[in-house]
């Protein structure tokens, strides 16, 4: 039997990332650096030279290929659309110099406000939290209201403040849901720092684990056993996970996923998709 609940899909599919309903602005309020994610400098405010007239991208289909694996593994949570259409009503910046820039200071505002609603609709579906769901349903509903203001008055939220209170309920989530006696049941191939860039963590026992923030940039966890472990904000780009079982794992998200590699054996948790790089054979698995 699931340790998890039923939520509503609707408040799910309003925290996905929409590209139709968006006028494209991660491509122009985001600003990054000519690294390995990304091809060439932009800044902020600037649109992507890659992006057309109707708000799509003309290499959406080749951005690792082309250089752009910054732009796979980048997850709005929906704040697109709804900066776009709801905040906005459907004008675009394009319009207007004054409110492009508003709209540009706006969306990465929404953005963080969307990922913790994200967390906290994640940290409502699990049984185990039962204890703290009144204080989470409180806190998600101060979230939501946050997101429902004027322009002017999201512009004044304290992201960093709201975001410690949310968090506080997300470390009890995770203290709740993971098993009491995973840590002392962790493989010795986990270290206690969190940077395992490049490691070896080949069918590593890490379930249950408390792995925050983790660094698995490159790491090889073909294999590993990562059900019940704690991913929030952990960095998979380039790891691979092949094999690997997370099915269960607390607070992972899409744009991990997409910024990592994987196959047909890799388990995910039902609500996050197969990213397309990973092959036609993967992406055609039924869960």
């Amino acid at each position: 039997m699931s340790n998890k609940a039923e939520i509503d899909n609707d408040t799910r599919n309003n925290l996905r990332s929409d590209c139709s309903k968006c006028f494209g602005l991660c491509c122009v309020a985001l600003p990054y650096a000519r690294s390995a994610d990304f091809a060439f400098d932009k800044d902020g405010g600037t649109p992507c030279r890659h992006l057309q007239s109707n708000y799509s991208c003309s290499i959406h289909k080749n951005l690792i290929t082309t250089g752009f694996k910054g732009c796979v593994g980048y997850e709005c949570f929906g704040a697109g659309q709804r900066v776009s259409q709801i905040i906005y009503e459907g004008n675009s910046w394009r319009d207007n110099k004054t409110r492009a820039k508003e709209m540009f200071d706006v969306f990465p505002i929404i953005q963080q406000l969307h990922e913790m609603l994200w967390y906290l609709s994640e940290a409502l579906d699990f049984q185990a939290t039962k204890p703290i769901h009144n204080d989470l349903k409180i806190t998600f509903e101060e979230t939501e209201h946050l997101i429902e203001q004027s322009p002017q008055d999201i512009l004044k939220i304290d992201v960093h403040e709201h975001r410690m209170k949310v968090n506080g309920l997300l470390l009890r989530t995770s203290e709740l849901v993971r098993p009491k006696t995973a840590t002392k049941k962790l493989g010795k191939k986990l270290k206690r720092s969190c940077d395992y860039i490049g490691a070896n963590l080949r069918k590593a026992n890490l379930r249950g684990a408390n792995l925050r923030g983790a660094l698995f940039i490159a790491a090889d966890l073909r294999e590993a056993d990562l059900r019940l472990t704690d991913l929030i904000g952990a960095d998979f780009r380039d790891a691979d996970l092949s094999g690997a079982d997370l099915a269960g794992s607390i607070f992972l998200t899409q744009a991990q996923m997409n910024a990592a590699k994987g196959n047909v054996h890799t388990k995910l948790p039902a609500n996050l998709a197969i990213p397309r790089h990973w092959g036609k054979e993967a992406q055609g698995l039924v869960r």
